[in-house]
């Protein structure tokens, strides 16, 4: 199975008025969410970002069976409609669409609970003992604790310590 995630991409020049970055993710996530649900996607993540001299807005998407390109394309011609009427974003940008692909990131209590029994590699805000990064079997969520399998000892970590978490790449 080939790890790299689908993706499609557009190259965007605007002149919206939106500067923050989280605004930005909200409000696209508040244009892409009718999308997603009307054809029976699940929306993943909203990322706005910069890498080198380019600012990205990306989304992740994916549906049982995985998702295909030509959903990228359905979600990407779709909202960059949307993005054109509401024009908000004032910096110049690259649209992407693509899936999560197979380290794909635990962000809501669903992908946590889909996850339960799988591997997953959590990083911390605060090291504990001198360490920020963890793997292991995850074996319980909450709004207020992680419990993975490390080892075959569990250890419980609080939701709120946890800057990120995916599943782990195992080869």
């Amino acid at each position: 199975m080939d790890a790299s995630p689908l993706l499609l991409f557009a190259q965007k020049r605007r002149q919206g008025n939106l500067a923050g970055k989280a605004e930005i993710e909200q409000k696209t996530e508040e244009l892409v969410t009718p999308i997603i649900d009307e054809n029976h996607f699940e929306l993943v993540d909203v990322e706005y970002v910069k890498e080198g001299a380019n600012w990205y807005l990306r989304i992740y998407a994916d549906k049982d069976g995985g998702i295909s390109i030509d959903d990228c394309v359905l979600i990407s011609r779709a909202l960059e409609a949307k993005l054109d009427a509401d024009d908000f974003i004032k910096d110049a940008y690259i649209l992407e669409v693509s899936s999560p692909g197979l380290g794909r990131p635990l962000k809501k209590e669903k992908d946590y609970q889909r996850s339960i029994g799988q591997s997953v590699d959590i990083k911390l805000y605060k090291a504990i003992d001198k360490q920020k990064e963890f793997t292991g079997i995850l074996k319980e969520y909450s709004k207020e604790r992680i419990i993975l399998s490390i080892g075959g000892t569990d250890q419980e970590f609080e939701t709120k310590s946890v800057a990120s978490a995916r599943l782990s790449l195992d080869f």
